[in-house]
């Protein structure tokens, strides 16, 4: 697990970004959480360790549950520091791909949407390429986000996941 420690205008920004994203989870551990009501230790118990902790100066957490690359979410749950959910938020949807837009960086994109399936460099192109899995409405596609060579994106797009086109997963 890594922990991350964030003052100011970026822990707020990471804040708003999880609370802009629309829920949207598995129910069987999202019913037995209560925003407001439920513990960091309920939290861990439902979704296990986080891969990131992000604490914020006023001792909140952002702790992050990416399910990539062989599922279709990324989980963002806040903690207050009360000790209590106040978030719990899936990062990959239609909306929050709508926001990444030509010349955001690579950490705001990452903030937005959670770690990626895969990073692919294309040295010769001088570009990068983050693919995020997601499943609207049972189809298995990829967001892919293209960043040029001072890691701002120059393009995004949606496509068929090759893998599920190809007959299911290798």
């Amino acid at each position: 697990m890594r922990v991350l420690r964030l003052s100011g205008g970026r822990a707020l920004l990471l804040a708003a970004l999880s609370v802009a994203a629309l829920s949207g989870c598995d129910p069987q551990r999202i019913e037995k959480l209560e925003e407001g009501v439920s513990t960091e230790v309920e939290v861990r118990r439902q979704f296990g360790e986080p891969a990131t902790v992000t604490i914020a100066a006023d001792g909140s957490k952002l702790m992050e549950y990416p399910r990539q690359p062989e599922g279709w979410t990324n989980f963002v749950i806040g903690i207050g520091a009360d000790g209590k959910m106040n978030s719990l938020r899936q990062l990959l949807t239609e909306a929050n791909f709508a926001k990444v837009q030509p010349g955001m960086g690579q950490l705001e994109v990452r903030a937005l949407l959670g770690r990626p399936a895969q990073m692919k460099p294309y040295p010769l192109k001088t570009e990068e390429v983050w693919d995020w899995r997601f499943k609207p409405q049972n189809e298995s596609r990829l967001f892919s986000v293209t960043f040029d060579s001072a890691g701002k994106v120059s393009a995004t797009g949606i496509a068929d996941d090759p893998r599920e086109s190809q007959g299911g997963r290798n």
